[in-house]
């Protein structure tokens, strides 16, 4: 299982929010870059981004970081946050990113997920942020009236190939991962799942590697100390 430690990027520095709430940020590096080095040095195969600005407004608003980045650090990278359109996701490959994550986009226009799977396939992934079992949009300010397990076999069927779960109400909270929406989604489509939110210790990373799970992201767990990311990745190999 291949651990993702995560950069929420906000006004140019890491945040971490609580619950998907704006309003409880709180700032766990002034140096993104800083931040993405120190992941690599202690063994990070793979960094997970988000630009928080992004899916607010919209579009990428944090690019000069993420080139950074994505240059500087020389693993691959995954991004959401505010891809809306073709031009973006062109753009972001352009840039050297490894996989774009579409989210409010993939569920308001389908023919765009659709677009973007036909030109580089793998390197989309797809976003499915759930609130009592429903999907939200709009850095989780909207939530609709889709049930993310049918959101996602529709995302399968037009060859979505990898899928970030995330139960919004355990994002940022510590306490621990809903295993069961988790198992639920890994059980109900072949794509690769990722999971996020929740997350505490070692053994919740544990629990997830037993289901099969493809990754887990982890962000406040690592910033607060609760877990050792060099041990993180050993136990998950």
């Amino acid at each position: 299982m291949i651990i993702f430690p995560a950069m929420d990027l906000r006004d140019g520095k890491c945040v971490r929010l609580y619950q998907g709430k704006f309003d409880e940020s709180e700032v766990v590096g002034e140096n993104p870059l800083d931040v993405a080095l120190d992941f690599k040095a202690k063994g990070a195969e793979y960094i997970h981004m988000v630009d928080l600005d992004g899916a607010l407004k919209g579009e990428i608003k944090n690019l000069s970081i993420i080139s950074e980045v994505i240059k500087t650090v020389g693993i691959p990278v995954e991004l959401g946050g505010g891809i809306r359109n073709m031009e973006t996701v062109d753009m972001l490959i352009d840039t050297g990113l490894s996989r774009v994550i579409l989210g409010t986009a993939a569920l308001k226009d389908m023919n765009f997920v659709k677009q973007a799977v036909k030109k580089y396939g793998e390197k989309i992934a797809v976003g499915i942020d759930a609130k009592n079992e429903k999907v939200a949009v709009n850095g989780w300010i909207d939530v609709s009236d889709v049930d993310y397990i049918d959101f996602a076999k529709q995302m399968e069927s037009i060859g979505v190939k990898t899928i970030i779960f995330t139960d919004i109400s355990k994002d940022g909270t510590l306490q621990g991962p809903n295993l069961e929406q988790l198992e639920k989604i890994h059980k109900s489509v072949s794509c690769d799942i990722i999971a996020s939110g929740g997350i505490k210790n070692v053994e919740d990373l544990k629990h997830i590697k037993d289901m099969g799970v493809y990754g887990a992201i982890t962000g406040k767990a690592i910033y607060s100390g609760n877990i050792n990311l060099e041990e993180a990745i050993k136990v998950c190999k």
